[in-house]
């Protein structure tokens, strides 16, 4: 058993890996992604939405119902089946036929997939991991998987960057090698050390959570697209239709569940304090920082790495370089973090690194859009650091106040929160920047255009270019108005002179006339992060203290009967 925990821990580490080496270099690759099947930025803004949320509303709806039938049939033989899904899904990814908006929905699909592997490996690894150590070892077992986290992100972020540039088709081949070694290794060594308990499926607690959570977050989605004549679809009915509905689904579902007697979820658990507070406080995080990577790469990629000189091809690359530092501020700290939970508790450890986050969202906001890199490299490192030590302290008392035989659905609902939190942190994000892009873009277009002495373009173009095709643009590393100005009479662009064209086209125009919109944008973005981890270290302060050398542990003894 002594050597059994080592192999759970390394494999359930090997999938950790996999899946946030997914995360980041996707995220780092999405320009050439898109470039490589020829999509329209200007146009084609819900495909980005949708390739970004796919893989999470996914997981997200199904992660709890996948760790309640793991508690059902098994724990590591879902685990098993989930890097088997995953690899395969990575390799449909990496032959994807078509090109435009095919391409685009193939993509989607593909992801879609992915995410049921993900959620399967999520809604399991940190269950496996806690059968297989002891209590007094797992905040370090757990914060060793989390340094497998940080591997993983940064990796994702040096490989995106690399592969990119060669062909995007490598972004997800690159996962297969992993995931066939991973598959056959859990095939071959993991040990099953729950007990499973043969009971009927909650048909209708599965509904409820999961139409729920879709209705819920494809509402989201379409919010952020336009809808008539405005930037955004707040205004859409049908918005509104999807987002009440999931909402009335979600607030039903504990009720049925409380009185269903094989339930996929044991709401009762959440009466213990340990366990509500630190599912509460890592929603709250994650919504918190589960978006920041999106922004930062936005930050990078469309204005800081141009107006520094770096081409449009190159700016991939370059953004996962930079963003280095917050990784290694996580792995440097990530096992100081589970080793202080293990001796003190994981209270304080999870609060201290929740402020930590809050305070870098904060510093974060006086940072001019041509900051100095040296002062930039500090935040996201202090940051980097606040997530090491929030993690597997936050970990540890979720599974730690869950009774053995709901471990796989209580680490399920920890991976929903998790997933559910970066979800919605993305959709809050985006709808900071194209909502402060709303107000503020026209009036940068029609400056930059003038001084650029183009005034007669000054309001075709900013009636051209919408915010959502803006953010995408600037996601992408691309300036979209050479196609602009291709599509607009002649009659506005025959008298341009070859050095006005050429300054609309160049590499610097757009991330200049951008730049102040868009940070203004993240400024509030980075606001409601601050204040949501600052929440987040206020939940976390209510977790249980450690007594006796264990955490001490209220024991759900009605789900057992």
């Amino acid at each position: 058993m002594v050597q059994y925990k080592w192999i759970a821990l390394s494999n359930t580490t090997l999938g950790t890996m996999m899946a946030t080496i997914n995360f980041s270099i996707v995220i780092i690759s999405i320009p050439a992604i898109f470039k490589g099947i020829q999509l329209n930025p200007l146009d084609s803004f819900q495909y980005l939405l949708w390739f970004l949320f796919g893989y999470s509303v996914v997981i997200s709806a199904l992660v709890v119902t996948l760790g309640r039938l793991s508690d059902m049939y098994g724990r590591v033989r879902a685990y098993n089946l989930g890097f088997a899904i995953f690899t395969t899904a990575s390799l449909l990814l990496s032959i994807t036929p078509n090109g435009g908006t095919l391409g685009a929905l193939e993509l989607i699909a593909f992801r879609a997939i992915q995410g049921l592997g993900g959620g399967l490996l999520f809604a399991n690894s940190a269950a496996i991991i806690t059968d297989a150590f002891p209590e007094q070892e797992r905040g370090k077992a757990l914060g060793i998987n989390q340094i497998s986290a940080v591997v993983g992100t940064l990796v994702g972020l040096v490989l995106g960057g690399v592969l990119s540039v060669l062909n995007w088709r490598y972004v997800f081949l690159v996962n297969v090698p992993f995931g066939a070694a991973g598959t056959m290794w859990s095939y071959l060594k993991l040990k099953e050390l729950s007990t499973p308990r043969r009971q009927r499926i909650d048909v209708v607690g599965n509904l409820l959570f999961s139409g729920g959570l879709v209705s819920l977050l494809v509402g989201v989605t379409y919010g952020l697209l336009p809808y008539g004549g405005a930037p955004m679809g707040w205004g859409d009915p049908l918005v509104w239709i999807a987002m009440g509905l999931g909402g009335a689904l979600l607030v039903g579902f504990p009720f049925v569940e409380a009185k269903t007697k094989e339930p996929m979820f044991r709401v009762e658990l959440f009466r213990d304090r340990s366990f509500a507070a630190a599912n509460a406080a890592g929603l709250l995080n994650s919504m918190a920082r589960g978006g920041v990577l999106v922004l930062l790469v936005l930050l990078l990629q469309g204005v800081w790495l141009p107006l520094h000189g770096y081409s449009f091809q190159t700016t991939p690359f370059w953004s996962g370089i930079y963003l280095i530092p917050m990784t290694v501020g996580t792995a440097v700290v990530a096992p100081f973090g589970g080793i202080l939970t293990d001796k003190y508790g994981p209270r304080w450890v999870a609060t201290g690194g929740a402020l930590t986050v809050a305070a870098a969202f904060v510093a974060l906001m006086f940072l001019p859009y041509d900051f100095q890199y040296p002062t930039f490299a500090l935040i996201i490192f202090a940051m980097g650091v606040g997530n090491g030590f929030f993690g597997s302290p936050n970990t540890a008392a979720i599974m730690n106040s869950s009774p053995r035989e709901h471990r796989g659905a209580a680490s399920g609902m920890r991976a929903t929160m998790f997933n559910v939190g970066q979800t919605v942190s993305i959709a809050v994000f985006f709808t900071a920047v194209v909502l402060g892009l709303n107000s503020t873009l026209p009036q940068a277009v029609a400056a930059h255009v003038t001084a650029a002495g183009a005034p007669q373009l000054s309001v075709p173009l900013s009636r051209a270019l919408s915010p959502t095709g803006a953010v995408f643009a600037t996601f992408l590393g691309y300036n979209p108005l050479q196609q602009i100005l291709a599509s607009l009479p002649a009659s506005l662009t025959s008298t341009l002179s070859p050095t006005v064209t050429a300054t609309l086209t160049s590499n610097t125009f757009f991330p200049e006339m951008v730049a102040g919109p868009m940070t203004s944008s993240l400024d509030l973005a980075f606001l409601v992060s601050a204040v949501l981890s600052a929440a987040s270290a206020l939940l976390s302060s209510v977790v249980k203290r450690k007594v006796g050398g264990v955490i001490e542990v209220k024991e759900v003894r009605a789900a057992a009967r």
